[in-house]
């Protein structure tokens, strides 16, 4: 095994043209040069100096060592201080993963911060919904997945899934983000304090996300009925859109409302609350890289920004 230390003496060694000069110029005393490079001729196996008196010369085998020396020590010194770049939040990549209404209200906040801190670190979003934006961050497609799930109904089936589908995960917990009941403005309950969700039983429903849309069905067959769901979309503004048309009602996170303006539909406090757990997650040593620490911490100060609304 060569050291990058051994071929920095080598090289010293070739241009003053002794291990006094060598060590001179190196910082150290004749016998440490003459060490090192005792090691190293050990390491490659053959001689690399040839002494005669007070003259040294390198063998072939310590020409060509030299020769790549210069290559190989100035790419060690290239990969030394990308790395401190990077440790540094100079310079490092993050690839975020997040599901809609999450990207539209904490992530934006989450980067500006981030780019006014660290101007070097570059953050890429793509739009996932869980679980597939957790599969993507164990399979190594992103740094961190921004994700939520569903406190347990009680006597449901599953309600998001089990907490311990995260045992593996760093969990940075967030935000609580409740449901709200939306509703057309000519509704009968649209005036509404609160509403409870078997007051819209007899409604047709717009569902969204594969998730969501267990979820409602959940909530809705504890309170005894099964919703009729005529439109299903992942789409957000699709879903304020379809009723504020008067085409039915949903229920949606108030993190939704909040990115979307409701025009042609008003959102009333549902009765009992259901809530959503929204984190940020990651891997054990993914949270020790420094620029994925930084986005976490910074997605953590925009939650708390949004609490405080």
């Amino acid at each position: 095994m060569i050291e990058a230390r051994h071929l920095r003496v080598l090289r010293a060694v070739a241009a003053t043209g002794s291990f006094s000069a060598a060590g001179r110029e190196l910082g150290c005393t004749q016998p440490a040069v003459s060490q090192q490079m005792k090691a190293l001729e050990t390491s490659v196996g053959t001689p690399l100096l040839i002494r005669s008196g007070r003259e040294m010369r390198l063998t072939q085998a310590g020409e060509a060592l030299v020769r790549h020396a210069a290559g190989i020590l100035s790419g060690l010194t290239a990969a030394e201080e990308e790395v401190a770049a990077i440790a540094g939040l100079r310079a490092g990549r993050v690839r975020l993963v997040s599901f809609p209404s999450g990207s539209s209200t904490l992530v934006p906040t989450a980067l500006a911060a981030l780019r006014a801190d660290h101007p070097g670190t570059r953050v890429s979003l793509e739009e996932a919904e869980p679980p597939e934006s957790v599969d993507a961050l164990r399979a190594g497609d992103c740094d961190i997945a921004l994700a939520f799930r569903y406190a347990r109904v009680p006597g449901a089936r599953t309600a998001g899934g089990p907490a311990e589908e995260w045992d593996d995960l760093v969990v940075r917990p967030l935000l609580t983000d409740r449901l709200v009941a939306l509703v057309p403005e000519g509704h009968r309950l649209a005036h509404a304090r609160t509403v409870a969700i078997g007051d819209l039983a007899a409604e047709p429903w717009i569902a969204g996300c594969p998730r969501c849309r267990g979820q409602l069905v959940e909530v809705c067959e504890r309170a005894g009925f099964t919703p009729r769901i005529d439109f299903a979309t992942d789409d957000y503004p699709a879903v304020v859109g379809l009723v504020g048309a008067g085409l039915g009602v949903a229920v949606l996170p108030q993190l939704a409302i909040e990115s979307v303006r409701p025009r042609g539909a008003r959102a009333v406090t549902l009765e009992p609350a259901v809530r959503r757990e929204i984190v940020a997650l990651t891997l054990p040593d993914l949270a020790q890289v420094p620029a994925v620490a930084a986005t976490l911490e910074r997605l953590e100060r925009a939650a708390t920004a949004t609490r405080g609304r």
